[in-house]
């Protein structure tokens, strides 16, 4: 997709104008309420962020694994129309972005006026995202070689990673040290009152070498939402809107199901997470370059993605990351801040659609490790599957 730029027209220019989300809870938190309400709930918060009431919206849009379809939601919100709804295909956590980008074309193209991109997760009423589970493709490939869960199939490409790049492990401990004081500056953060230091990683069982207990993303429960509009819209509204400056989904070649499911990648990318594509698609949307991102929401259901993103969205060359990450420079007064919220690893795992909330925030300049004059904030979305996407927004108007 090419995105308007500030001379197209508002009513073609998508933008941002409301977020929202449930409590986040451990896995198994949330038998009060079934998945379903919880959805509901985070859509409707992000309709009172918006300004607007929820039966005003009449777009929907999820990704991955969503329960929860379309009809049911705008029956249960009491909305009169549903003009536009859309699922990405597959994708898991690659297509969090990607739902954000069809909302946005969505109320670009005049389908809709009000477009919402939500994801709902109860891990504990059914199942676990970080186990084993038999699925048509997904794992059939892999599993009789004994690579039984997300975080062995991960381990096995961040291994070759480590190989190529000369690097040890010692980098996986700053980055969940760093992302975890983050979750301590915000209060919605399921480590939130948890900090975590060196000795206490270090401590922690090894998961799948070179992965232990704390390089691998929460198992929560809860609900987040996002809601789209143009920016024609957005001015009668009185809350700020954050644009969306560019927005693209692209996998490369012969990476199909990727280390999720077929470990079959090509030699030469093997040790990536499969994003220079869709960098190089949101750059060329943008005209913005690495050195103009200032804040990143980066994907990280295991800390070892963190430095292959580093490296396919352009901030570093294979034999400078270790290095980078180890100096602060993803911290809050580093070159590039990640993660500010507590991301996966700390925050919550909603496959990623509160990164895009993070994202708004610090545009809005309303995050708890908000960064001074931040214009620019890449969210990133996927880790071990084939397909990827990525957003980047713009300062709030």
């Amino acid at each position: 997709m090419s995105f308007p730029t500030r001379d197209t027209p508002s009513r073609l220019r998508p933008c941002i104008v409301g977020v929202g989300e449930t409590a986040y809870a451990r896995r198994g938190g949330h038998n009060e309420h079934s998945e379903f309400e919880l959805c509901l709930q985070a859509i409707r918060h992000a309709a009172r962020d918006a300004g607007i009431a929820p039966h005003q919206i009449d777009g929907y849009a999820s990704f991955g694994f969503e329960r929860h379809e379309p009809v049911m939601v705008q029956a249960a919100l009491a909305a009169p129309e549903l003009r536009f709804s859309s699922l990405v295909w597959g994708g898991g956590g690659g297509g969090c972005s990607a739902s954000v980008m069809l909302a946005a074309q969505a109320v670009a193209t005049g389908q809709c006026q009000f477009a919402v991109a939500y994801r709902s997760i109860c891990q504990g009423q059914y199942e676990r995202y970080g186990e084993y589970r038999a699925r048509p493709m997904w794992g059939s490939y892999v599993a009789p070689f004994g690579l039984m869960s997300p975080g062995m199939m991960m381990a096995l490409v961040y291994r070759r990673y480590l190989e190529e790049s000369g690097a040890n492990a010692d980098h996986l401990a700053d980055l969940a040290v760093t992302i975890r004081a983050n979750a301590q500056r915000n209060p919605r953060a399921v480590m939130h009152g948890r900090p975590m230091t060196h000795a206490d990683y270090f401590a922690a069982r090894m998961v799948a070498d070179p992965f232990r207990l704390f390089d691998c993303c929460l198992e929560t429960d809860g609900a987040c939402a996002v809601i789209v509009t143009s920016a024609e819209l957005a001015e009668k509204l009185s809350g700020p809107a954050v644009p969306i400056l560019g927005a693209a989904q692209a996998s490369g070649p012969r990476w199909t199901l990727g280390p999720m499911g077929s470990h079959n990648m090509p030699i030469e990318n093997y040790a990536t997470i499969n994003s220079r594509e869709v960098a190089r698609a949101l750059y060329a949307q943008t005209g913005l370059t690495p050195g103009d991102i200032d804040v990143a929401q980066i994907y990280d259901a295991f800390t070892g993605l963190i430095p292959m993103a580093l490296e396919d969205y352009g901030f570093c060359r294979r034999a400078e990351t270790a290095a980078f990450i180890q100096s602060g420079g993803v911290g809050p007064n580093g070159r590039l801040p990640v993660n500010t919220s507590g991301g996966l690893l700390s925050e919550a795992y909603l496959h990623g659609l509160n990164l895009v909330i993070e994202g708004v925030r610090q545009m809005r300049g309303q995050s708890s490790a908000q960064v001074e004059n931040a214009k620019h904030c890449l969210v990133t979305s996927g880790g071990g599957g084939g397909h990827k996407s990525a957003l980047i927004l713009g300062r709030a108007r």
